[in-house]
């Protein structure tokens, strides 16, 4: 991460001297490695002391806990192949997966949207130390099965996370090359616990043009439930955060299954933004009154909302 900020000015020799860029990557590659010690320590002290789903969250290389859930989704499921597919990772800095590749040794194939942040990954040292295939992509449901299939990732697969802020729902409901065991994916939880809705499907979808608010992106965590149902998998819980849901494939494990009510978690986040792009922190309700006036549809019904009708 220091590496990231800091290294153009290092290569221009503007701050430590000509060897600082590479003493600056030794130095990121240590704390990698004591991170990697800590998900050790944090993966053992789990298996010993149990609990569930919420309780064994922790956090090495993951935005919130999912490291932690997914090694413990990963116990309490048989069979689970030793492979990923991740979407939505930006520089591969932060991750659900990048554990499993370091510590557990799996195969994988991230994509994003970003071609500098996948050249950024592949001239680390992850892409040789291990399996991991790195692809520059814009994501949509007309290309998704597409790069799986040929990047080498079709057929039974560990685990599918998906994160890419606006299509999730629709570019899931498309991939039919890969059958994971274990899916996590990112819902938004300004939409509420209960109705099945999302964004409308557009292919040039990003985030932060739908509108300015930063609030308008993705789908509830009903309707995730509503497609997971369809697809063979289970629902078995969300992070603390309030931002990623997890499932499991139906038969797989003896996890028991819940419904959205059971297992909504409101996110506390603060990201909205007005119309000059600072920051508003709006709580609660009010995230879906700034937003009140934008179609979504209606996942199960196919019928066509608006944010403010979910207030009702």
């Amino acid at each position: 991460m220091i590496n990231k900020i800091f290294s153009k000015e290092f290569v221009k020799g503007r701050l430590l001297g000509g060897d600082a860029l590479g003493r600056l990557r030794r130095l990121d590659r240590e704390i990698e490695q004591l991170r990697l010690q800590v998900g050790q320590l944090q993966t053992a002290l789990q298996k010993m002391h149990g609990g569930g789903l919420r309780e064994s969250e922790f956090t090495v290389f993951s935005q919130f806990g999912e490291d932690g859930i997914l090694q413990y989704l990963i116990r309490h499921c048989d069979q689970v192949p030793t492979s990923f597919v991740e979407f939505g990772v930006e520089d591969y800095r932060e991750a659900n997966s990048k554990l499993l590749l370091q510590q557990d040794n799996w195969r994988g194939l991230i994509l994003d949207g970003s071609e500098a942040a996948m050249a950024a990954v592949r001239s680390r040292d992850l892409c040789w130390r291990f399996d991991l295939t790195a692809v520059a992509a814009f994501i949509t449901r007309e290309n998704i099965n597409g790069l799986i299939r040929d990047n080498g990732f079709a057929g039974p697969l560990g685990v599918l996370s998906i994160d890419i802020d606006g299509n999730d729902y629709w570019v899931w409901e498309r991939i039919d090359v890969v059958d994971p065991v274990i899916v996590v994916a990112e819902y938004n939880s300004v939409f509420g616990g209960t109705r099945a809705v999302s964004v409308p499907y557009d292919p040039a979808f990003v985030r932060g043009k739908a509108h300015h608010s930063n609030l308008y992106w993705g789908c509830s965590l009903a309707a995730l439930v509503h497609l997971a149902d369809r697809k063979g998998l289970d629902f078995v819980g969300c992070n603390r955060a309030g931002n990623n849901a997890f499932f499991v494939k139906r038969g797989r494990s003896a996890l028991r299954p819940i419904s959205p009510a059971e297992g909504f978690v409101e996110s506390r986040f603060r990201e909205s933004r007005d119309a000059e792009g600072n920051l508003t922190f709006l709580t609660g309700a009010d995230r879906l009154r700034a937003i009140h006036d934008l179609p979504l549809q209606d996942v199960v019904s196919a019928t066509t909302i608006r944010c403010g009708d979910l207030l009702e």
